[in-house]
């Protein structure tokens, strides 16, 4: 895995500008923070955050791969000022199910997802190198 960075641009801060990898592909689903058993269990933005990064994690292990294979990410949050306001929480959230890789990521706000109560919702994409 190589992280591209134009040598005359800004460093980017919590994520790659790109990411070029050989390997196998890893497609994770758009997950939301609920169980695996389908259920909300709280309708707090970073307790959902850190919910959906453990299920992105968990799907990952599935093909045999972990945080450290993710190349790219795009998160859908509901709530552009809080994803803002809570920066701090967030990064520690990240942090805990992600460590300290930051691949390319996009972040977008929505005005709702296809499950009420979700208030974000993160894919994934993984490369297993050959």
């Amino acid at each position: 895995m190589k992280f591209l960075q134009p040598p005359d641009w800004a460093p980017a801060k919590g994520y790659a500008n790109g990411v070029a990898a050989r390997g196998t592909l890893v497609c994770v689903g758009g997950q939301i923070g609920w169980n695996a058993a389908q259920q909300f269990e709280s309708d707090d933005f970073i307790d959902q955050t850190a919910q959906a990064l453990a299920n992105v994690v968990a799907v990952l292990r599935e093909a045999g791969a972990g945080p450290a294979h993710i190349v790219r990410m795009t998160w859908y949050v509901t709530d552009r000022a809080e994803y803002l306001r809570r920066q701090r929480e967030l990064g520690e959230a990240y942090r805990a199910h992600i460590g300290r890789h930051f691949p390319a990521m996009s972040c977008v706000e929505v005005s709702a997802l296809m499950e009420a109560r979700a208030k974000v919702e993160i894919e994934a994409t993984a490369v297993l190198p050959d």
